[in-house]
This record gives structure tokens, C-alpha cells and sequence, in this order.
């Protein structure tokens, strides 16, 4: 039995901006993810943004992007940017990477 594209795992790095930092927007992210079944991480970058690099279903990702959109009560997301690839199969697990 062959899976249909929409259920192939795929990759997605995205960006998130705005008041996303000290907010407690990793742990959101990282909770989300797992709830999720999804893999990967998140981190601070330095200009003020958070990154994610995300394994799983597209159709999963997506509701991860939508509540990301949201995020924790403190936050104010500005800006999300995503780029789709293919998936690597390098996680087991969703991290919080400092």
C-alpha cells in the first residue's frame, strides 16, 4: 500500500517574528510540536526571531503553523516565513535548542 503525498513526511524551517522572545514562545512551540507527534526543534536567533526546523505530515505542520500564529498568551507574532523540503529523518524527537 502506497502513502498518499499529503501523508509523506516533509521538512519545513520557519521564522517567526515579533514579540516572540522571553515570552515563553519555545516551550509553547516545543508542547505544540510534541502534542503534534512532530519532530525537530526551536531556538532564539540572535535578531530576535525564533526558528524552527519541523519533520512530520504537511497537514500536521500546518495546524502547527496556525497555532503558532497565535502563540502563548505573552507573545505577539508579527511575521512567520516558511521553506518547504524534503524531510532529512535526523530528529526522533522535539527539542529546545539553546
Amino acid at each position: 500500500m502506497t502513502q498518499s503525498v499529503d501523508e509523506l513526511p516533509v521538512r519545513v524551517r520557519i521564522l517567526v517574528g515579533g514579540r516572540v522572545q522571553g515570552v515563553g514562545f519555545r516551550a509553547f512551540a516545543a508542547r505544540t510540536a510534541t502534542r503534534l507527534d512532530l519532530v525537530g526543534g526551536v531556538r532564539n536567533l540572535a535578531d530576535g526571531r525564533v526558528e524552527l526546523e519541523v519533520e512530520g505530515r504537511r497537514t500536521v505542520i500546518e495546524i502547527l503553523l496556525r497555532e503558532l500564529k497565535t502563540g502563548p498568551s505573552a507573545a505577539h507574532v508579527t511575521k512567520i516565513e516558511t521553506e518547504w523540503s524534503t524531510a532529512t529523518g535526523r530528529y526522533s524527537s522535539f527539542s529546545i535548542w539553546y
